[in-house]
């Protein structure tokens, strides 16, 4: 091909997704519904009830364009946050988000700083824009912040930190990530991705610091994919200071936040019952499978988001037999850690199938 791609691209890794239902139905021949999903951290219980009914009565205008400036759920959002309308830009997905600063911060020779075992996008958006990763080692298979900070330079252009980590579920302690919020420079963008802090009993609250204006050099980034149960909607917002919001809608595209999404996300926030519900069953998922881990003397990394890390031996193999059965996990091995493999809490039911099948993978009584 002679077309000028970029040069960025030459090495840049394409990210895998985990694999849908229908696609390893149509490989093994099995029933799409004899298969459970377990490998992309979904909610079990579907979309939020009151977000399916929203949903029919709005999909017979999905011949219009949707508000483009998403106004009903940027008041009710920040409604809800405590803070102004603003104060948010809504993403296709917090991935999106992602994109947006990097866009508006990077360029070649710019650094960004990351721990290793970082949600993959973080790096691959950077090297696309001619940026450099600084990978700092982790710490417990979680984020060591206080080198995270001692890593930065007048290089340095953003800093990304999940909290709790994806995919090892990890959670920053309290003081550490207070520390690195007050101590990042001015001019060095701190992101926060907080996609599975609706799944913690006592988070840190670092939004009063952007209501007051405190840190305009920080975003948190937040999604309506995993508790909320919008995943195939696609809708994320990042919370920042107005300044730096309104420099991210200049990068934004026309109608990101299509009209279904904007609508299902606008009642899911009166949903408090399926988030309850959804946390509940989470936190005693978390309990089923770190205890049936000791009793089968699995090494598992205490998680804090909606699914668990297990180390198994031979990752691939193990998610291959278990797919042979009908559970789709997700493999490690493009996260550096090809031991282990990841499970998204189920139902109670989907969480014992999951179970069984990874003892027969591993042969195991």
């Amino acid at each position: 091909m002679l077309l000028p791609l970029s040069p960025y691209l030459k090495n840049l890794p394409t990210y895998q997704p985990g694999r849908p239902i229908e696609e390893v139905a149509r490989e093994l021949g099995l029933p799409a519904e004899s298969i459970i999903k377990v490998a992309s951290n979904e909610n079990p219980f579907g979309p939020s009830p009151l977000a399916l009914a929203a949903l029919q009565k709005a999909i017979a205008g999905v011949h219009m364009y949707p508000d483009g400036n998403a106004f009903y759920l940027k008041q009710k959002l920040a409604a809800k946050l405590g803070v102004e309308p603003a104060n948010l830009v809504l993403g296709n997905g917090s991935n999106e988000i992602i994109e947006f600063v990097s866009h508006a911060l990077l360029s070649p020779g710019a650094d960004i700083v990351v721990s290793q075992y970082c949600f993959a996008i973080y790096p691959i958006v950077a090297k696309m824009l001619g940026a450099n990763v600084v990978t700092v080692p982790a710490k417990n298979h979680g984020h060591d912040l206080p080198a995270m900070l001692r890593a930065i330079t007048p290089k340095t252009r953003i800093v990304f930190v999940a909290n709790p980590n994806n995919p090892t579920g990890t959670l920053a302690p309290r003081e550490e990530l207070i520390q690195l919020v007050n101590e990042v420079p001015d001019d060095v963008l701190l992101v926060l991705d907080e996609a599975y802090i609706e799944f913690l009993a006592d988070p840190v609250d670092l939004i009063p610091l952007i209501r007051l204006g405190a840190r305009k050099n920080l975003i948190l980034m937040r999604t309506f994919s995993k508790i909320y149960g919008l995943a195939g909607l696609r809708i994320g917002y990042g919370i920042a200071a107005p300044e730096l919001a309104a420099a991210l809608e200049k990068i934004r595209q026309p109608f990101n936040a299509n009209l279904l999404a904007q609508t299902a996300a606008l009642a899911a926030l009166d949903d408090d019952e399926h988030v309850r519900k959804t946390r509940q069953n989470n936190f005693t998922g978390l309990e089923f499978f770190a205890k049936a881990f000791r009793e089968l003397n699995l090494e598992s990394v205490p998680s804090f988001a909606n699914f668990i890390l297990v180390r198994v031996g031979e990752g691939q193999r193990v998610f291959d037999a278990m797919q042979k059965l009908g559970v789709i996990t997700r493999p490690m091995g493009g996260y550096q850690l090809p031991e282990w493999i990841r499970i998204s809490i189920g139902t109670p039911k989907e969480n014992q199938r999951s179970l069984d099948a990874l003892k027969t993978a591993l042969r195991l009584k």
